[in-house]
């Protein structure tokens, strides 16, 4: 490799912190490594954008997609399909099938969105002991999840229907190892009005092809905060969860048995053991938390996690925990737990951390040998990354961010280097993409447009990608 090659290498490791720089200082070093970043992010990915003759999205040359499972349609267990999509995971079906999980971020009050009608006219083809939490059967909470069966063959949906129903504001969540979809609740301190229990919790939803319901069991001891998602270690069966507000937390839930997340467990939460109550969110211009630095964790236990009075985050303070800035979108990629806080950083453009666990994670041995985390990127630049949400990761092992923007939306890659690149843009400015995750074969990129709901199914020369 030769000296300017290595020296655009290492820009594209450190581009977000250099452009950052760049807008904070003027510093001429730091503007001529982020002219060198960003020459090299133009040449990744999968080249220009096209217009879309359907208005849906724009994508690379030689990309499709298709729509399907639009809000208000009916679906095969004769309720409609609610509106705003937002987190989701696929998962293998019968005979190639791909078996989605879509969550839907609806409060009680957004009736329009409802699976019941507007007017709740289709409530009673609900089993009501199937719903979480009924409202006094008059106006049950109207988030929860859908389930599609997806032929990418034929690219066409076979068959969609109500999943999980009687909770609320159901934003992102995971899939776990042993095949099943965990939702959670973002929700405020204040009960919604009518509710009959409390909310903020997580449920488990197994992925199926006959229309039904899930028992709608709340995971108390994965703690009551704002939800966000989730992602799990498969080697120690970890769970790392993010908390959607401006001075969150990053949680860990130790499950007392494998797989188990319904017997209880260990909640914990992340701090820097060199930096006591670290604000990793570097909105201040004194005491930044560099990019590309390995900074060694600690993980401090919390207690009463069904937290009635919506404060485990304060808890978590007083212990010496760190702060994140709207901890998002969550995702495991092979040998790490990767995170979006989706306005960190100084322009409040949103940041990427990287958790690497200990080999002993969740066990004494981890004192001997704990994890580390990294502020993997920092982009302060909107032209590359603007508040990233839901993220997966790809399987060429890029990582894949949708925005949130009220601008015009995105999906990103970045590199395993730190370059970026746009691979999708929505048309419609102000409109959320989520949801973005892969088939199990790695064929098809599915997508939520969250308003008013629709899931978009992309295809393509994946394997061209620009490196």
């Amino acid at each position: 490799m030769n000296a300017r090659r290595d020296f655009l290498r290492v820009a594209g490791l450190t581009t977000a912190g250099f452009l950052g720089l760049r807008a904070l200082v003027g510093n001429p070093l730091a503007a001529a490594l982020a002219d060198a970043a960003g020459a090299e992010a133009t040449a990744l990915g999968y080249g220009p954008l096209s217009a879309d003759p359907s208005g849906l999205i724009e994508l690379p040359e030689g990309f499709s997609c298709v729509k399907f499972s639009a809000w208000g349609e009916e679906m095969d267990d004769g309720l409609l399909v609610p509106g705003m999509h937002d987190g989701m995971a696929a998962f293998p079906g019968p005979d190639g099938r791909v078996i989605l999980v879509r969550n839907h971020e609806i409060e009680s009050a957004w009736t329009d969105f409802s699976p019941f009608g507007k007017d709740g006219s289709r409530l009673a083809r609900v089993d009501a002991s199937r719903l979480y939490d009924r409202g006094g059967g008059v106006s049950p909470c109207l988030g929860g999840t859908s389930t599609l069966v997806y032929d990418p063959a034929s690219r066409r949906l076979e068959k969609h229907f109500l999943s999980l129903a009687g909770t609320t504001r159901n934003c992102a969540g995971g899939p776990t190892p042993w095949g099943t979809w965990v939702t959670c609740e973002e929700v405020n301190d204040e009960p919604e009005p009518g509710a009959e229990r409390p909310h903020g919790f997580n449920f488990e939803v197994t992925p199926g092809v006959a229309p039904g319901l899930v028992e709608p069991v709340a995971l108390k001891s994965m703690g009551r905060f704002r939800h966000e998602a989730i992602c799990v270690d498969p080697r120690s069966g970890v769970v790392y969860q993010t908390e959607d507000i401006g001075d969150g937390l990053l949680y860990r839930f130790i499950p007392f048995q494998k797989g188990n997340l319904a017997g209880g467990g260990r909640l914990q939460a992340l701090a820097l053991r060199d930096l006591r109550g670290a604000d990793t969110r570097n909105w201040e211009s004194e005491r930044r938390l560099p990019v590309g630095r390995q900074l060694t964790a600690r993980w401090v236990d919390l207690e009463e996690v069904d937290s009635p009075k919506g404060d485990l985050r304060k808890q978590g303070f007083a212990a010496g925990a760190a702060i994140f800035a709207r901890g998002e979108g969550a995702w495991w990629g092979r040998d790490s737990a990767w995170f979006a806080m989706t306005n960190g950083g100084s322009a409040k453009l949103g940041q990427i951390f990287r958790y690497r666990p200990s080999p002993y994670e969740g066990t004494v041995g981890e004192r001997r040998l704990p994890g580390t985390i990294e502020l993997f990127v920092e982009p302060n630049d909107s032209a590359l990354v603007s508040n990233a949400d839901n993220l997966c990761v790809a399987p060429w092992g890029d990582l894949i961010l949708a925005e949130d923007t009220g601008g015009t939306c995105r999906l990103v890659g970045v590199t395993p280097k730190g370059g970026f690149y746009v691979l999708a843009r929505n048309t419609v400015p102000g409109r959320e993409l989520a949801g973005v995750c892969f088939s199990p074969d790695g064929s098809t990129l599915f997508v939520n447009v969250q308003t008013p709901g629709y899931t978009l199914a992309i295809t393509g020369p994946w394997s061209r990608r620009r490196v």
